[in-house]
């Protein structure tokens, strides 16, 4: 099997060979929800993405070699309003829709990632 991963890059504009800025790990960093509402069919798409490319580098690098990173927002303007429309607190509101959110992403079977931090946190 060929262990090279070819990532296209929009800065150069072509395909390059992926390697990681420090030898032997790889990390990844994604931006994760904003936890004012509950999730569509359109939240899904970038789960499923991020999950596929961190089993890919898990099987290229190792299950240890691999950190991943999913950010969880918990507070912003818009979680802000959303709380006050419903006239609940912004702890209850987050984590309402992180728990929905958390029970979508075991449906589409994605994998923990390594650490999930909330904003507040």
């Amino acid at each position: 099997m060929n262990k090279q991963l070819n990532i296209f890059n929009t800065l150069s504009g072509k395909k390059e060979k992926f390697t990681s800025i420090t030898t032997g790990k790889v990390g990844m960093y994604v931006c994760g929800p904003t936890v004012y509402d509950f999730p569509h069919i359109g939240n899904a798409r970038p789960l499923v993405v991020f999950d596929v490319l961190f089993r890919l580098l898990k099987k290229l690098n190792g299950n240890d070699k691999v950190t991943y990173v999913r950010n969880i927002t918990d507070i912003d303007d818009k979680i802000i309003k959303s709380s006050q429309e419903q006239k609940i607190s912004t702890k209850e509101l987050t984590e309402k829709v992180t728990s929905s959110f958390l029970q979508d992403c075991e449906f589409l079977n994605c994998e923990n990632p390594s650490y999930q931090p909330k904003a507040t946190e």
